[in-house]
């Protein structure tokens, strides 16, 4: 089965915060849980995709750039989007075809917007999706705190489906890519 590893918003200016917005929690944590899976991802040779948001930065300068402590393979490919969501106006979904991607493993910022965005879009568009339950984080909110957050995201996308595609939430300790999809159908 081809698959790739997405890494979506693991800007400099999300992670570590900027004057307009906090940075995410477990910053450290989530930095390190990326570089495990993209050593995974290399070790399986699995191909990788980062995606930026131009809104971070305004698309300019260092704090647009993949967060500096993330090792990113020279192997890899970069996106921008211009929206949360990542297939929208994006080459993402024709890349993924031309490359016959049927499984999605996706992690980044921030888990409500763009996170859950790119799951439930995945799995419309033909991709059955695992979600790294540790690979993914936000800021609190007026209304919740960042963990709430994570945890329900982690909680309502285990097992979400779309009749003939599912996400599937799972730790980076696991082996992401071999993938348990079948268990759903």
């Amino acid at each position: 089965m081809n698959q790739a590893l997405l890494i979506i918003d693991s800007q400099q200016e999300l992670i570590d915060g900027g004057t307009e917005e906090p940075g995410v929690i477990k910053k450290d944590e989530l930095i390190s849980t990326i570089n495990s899976v993209i050593q995974k991802a290399l070790d399986s040779n699995v191909m990788i995709i980062f995606i930026r948001d131009l809104d971070v930065a305004n698309g300019v300068g260092d704090e647009f750039q993949v967060h500096n402590d993330i090792h990113m393979p020279s192997s890899s490919t970069t996106f921008d989007k211009k929206a949360t969501n990542s297939f929208y106006g994006t080459p993402l979904k024709a890349f993924l075809n031309e490359h016959s991607i049927q499984h999605l493993v996706i992690m980044g910022c921030k888990t409500e917007h763009c996170i859950d965005t790119a799951v439930r879009t995945a799995t419309v568009e033909g991709f059955d999706v695992t979600l790294v339950a540790d690979g993914h984080s936000t800021s609190h909110s007026e209304n919740l705190t960042a963990e709430q957050m994570i945890q329900h995201h982690n909680s309502i996308l285990h097992g979400h489906y779309n009749v003939d595609h599912f996400s599937v939430v799972r730790n980076s300790d696991e082996e992401l890519f071999e993938p348990i999809h079948d268990q759903y159908r």
